[in-house]
């Protein structure tokens, strides 16, 4: 259980200024979750146990599927203004 002057002195640390509802607000929220590190910490796993997550990544592979360069003629033809396969822009500085 965290104290309120544990609160302080993390404020303190922080450079923050908190109100009295505000470190009993924290206390309660750090308590909770220190209270679940815990419970997790009590999960015992068999040593030399290979554990695999339920599901997999479900997403595709990060595969090329258009040739390099083939999108540029298009992309710089619809710019405003372009200038030997450039894309002119204002100068911001």
């Amino acid at each position: 259980m965290i104290t309120k002057e544990e609160i302080q002195k993390l404020a303190d640390l922080a450079r923050i200024s908190l109100s009295d509802n505000e470190k009993e607000s924290l206390r309660k929220d750090i308590d909770g979750i220190l209270e679940y590190v815990g419970q997790i910490k009590q999960v015992k796993v068999p040593v030399g146990e290979v554990w695999e997550p339920a599901e997999r990544n479900v997403m595709r592979e990060d595969v090329v599927t258009t040739e390099s360069g083939s999108y540029k003629e298009s992309l710089i033809d619809a710019a405003p203004q372009h200038e030997r396969g450039l894309i002119k822009v204002k100068k911001i500085l």
